[in-house]
C-alpha cells in the first residue's frame, strides 16, 4: 500500500515533499514528460491523456489521497511515479516523515 512509503525514511527528500497540490502535479507531470509512455504497434491508445492524469491528482491529492502513476516507456522500461499523501486518508495514523514546517 503507497500510504506505507510513509514509512521509509530513507525515500524521503525536501526536494520532494510539497506543502501545495501544484508542486507535486508539476513533479508528476515533468517526470512523464521526461519518460513518455510508449505508443502501440496499431495506433490505439495505451494510456489515458496527461490532461485526464492531472485532472485526478488535482482532485486526489487535496483529499489525502495518493497518486501513481504507471506505463511502459517508448524503450519498453516500466516506470513508476507516485506522490503520498500526508497526511493520508487511508493511513491517518501514519506520521509524515518530513512534516510542513
Amino acid at each position: 500500500m503507497t500510504g506505507h512509503w510513509l514509512l521509509r525514511r530513507d525515500q524521503t527528500a525536501v526536494e520532494r515533499t510539497w506543502t501545495r497540490v501544484v508542486g507535486a502535479v508539476t513533479w508528476l507531470k515533468s517526470t512523464y514528460e521526461a519518460n513518455p509512455p510508449a505508443e502501440r504497434d496499431d495506433g490505439g491508445r495505451a494510456h489515458i491523456a496527461l490532461e485526464d492524469k492531472i485532472a485526478y491528482a488535482m482532485d486526489a491529492l487535496p483529499r489525502g489521497v495518493d497518486v501513481c502513476w504507471v506505463h511502459y516507456t517508448k524503450s519498453q522500461s516500466l516506470i513508476s511515479f507516485s506522490v503520498v499523501c500526508c497526511l493520508n486518508h487511508h493511513h491517518p495514523g501514519l506520521p509524515c516523515p518530513l512534516p510542513p514546517t
